[in-house]
């Protein structure tokens, strides 16, 4: 049965200059930075420069400041009760859909991969975005560790045909397209980049025993090193992940992948290969919990 490991993007990415074909990813060859036009006044939002506050208004902001911290202040003073003494099924109060949200992060792991997520809505995005992280890793180039991650978060009545799709998309083609050796490592003298952070996740589908879960990411992709042809670039893809319950955590039936929502390309001056080699080696990555 044929499994869309949503990773065959793999081979199209550097088609166009280390790019995605249809131009959408930044970064590609032929695209344009688009500024927006100054407003009268130098702001390009047309607000322009405001007056100066009188020193009667400043005293009175900085009045309201001092009573607002007084206020915050109060209001965190509570009973002394822990947060870990409230109910394991206790709510916190409500958040928008672009607040950090979140239970207490799972405990459990295996081959370095965090397991046991609730059965809920919230338990499923989790679940996703942790496996999103994982799927997205350099150590999926490897045969062995790749096997292993595909072990830890398969279902596993789908393990076999999962691990089957994703060896086919992580071929020594690819590898040596990529700048990588045949085993899927990068050269001597160079780092390789591969890493995957969630932004947000949202249910598209959900019950008791079944999951589908839209994981908005971002990632680090390239080769580190004064000879490298592939510099490490940013990308932006959804990764839709669909999950079922086993009966104690969910488990990953299928994944698919498609390119964006990409944000506009800030003015950031592009470090030099050094200084990123030396911050993905330096800097570690997170294990994503919601």
């Amino acid at each position: 049965m044929s499994q869309d490991t949503g990773y065959d993007a793999g081979h199209e990415r550097y088609d166009d200059g280390y790019g995605y074909d249809d131009g959408t990813r930044v970064g590609g060859t032929g695209q344009t930075r688009t500024r927006l036009p100054d407003a009268p006044g130098g702001d390009p939002y047309g607000s322009g420069r405001k007056p100066a506050r009188s020193s009667r208004g400043l005293v009175t902001v900085v009045g309201v400041v001092v009573l607002l911290v007084a206020a915050i202040a109060f209001a965190n003073q509570g009973d002394g009760t822990k947060r870990s003494d409230a109910p394991a099924d206790a709510k916190g109060p409500a958040t928008s859909a672009t607040a950090p949200t979140g239970e207490r992060p799972v405990a459990g792991r295996h081959n370095d991969v965090p397991m046991g997520f609730g059965h809920t809505e919230q338990g499923a995005q989790s679940a996703a975005a942790n496996y999103a992280v994982v799927l997205g890793s350099d150590a999926m180039y490897e045969t062995p560790r790749r096997h292993r991650i595909l072990g830890a978060v398969a279902d596993e009545g789908s393990a076999a045909g999962l691990q089957a799709a994703y060896d086919a998309t992580y071929t020594s083609g690819l590898f040596e397209q990529i700048g990588l050796t045949a085993n899927g490592t990068a050269p001597a003298g160079a780092t390789f980049v591969s890493r995957t952070s969630p932004v947000g996740a949202k249910v598209l589908r959900y019950s008791d025993t079944a999951a589908d879960v839209d994981v908005w990411c971002l990632e680090l992709f390239g080769l580190t090193g004064e000879k490298s042809t592939k510099p490490v670039t940013s990308a932006w893809y959804t990764l839709t992940v669909k999950l079922k319950w086993n009966g104690s955590d969910w488990k990953v039936l299928n994944t698919s992948q498609r390119t964006g929502p990409t944000p506009v390309t800030g003015d950031n001056p592009v470090s030099s290969s050094g200084d990123i080699a030396g911050a993905v080696n330096e800097f570690g990555g997170f294990t994503y919990a919601r």
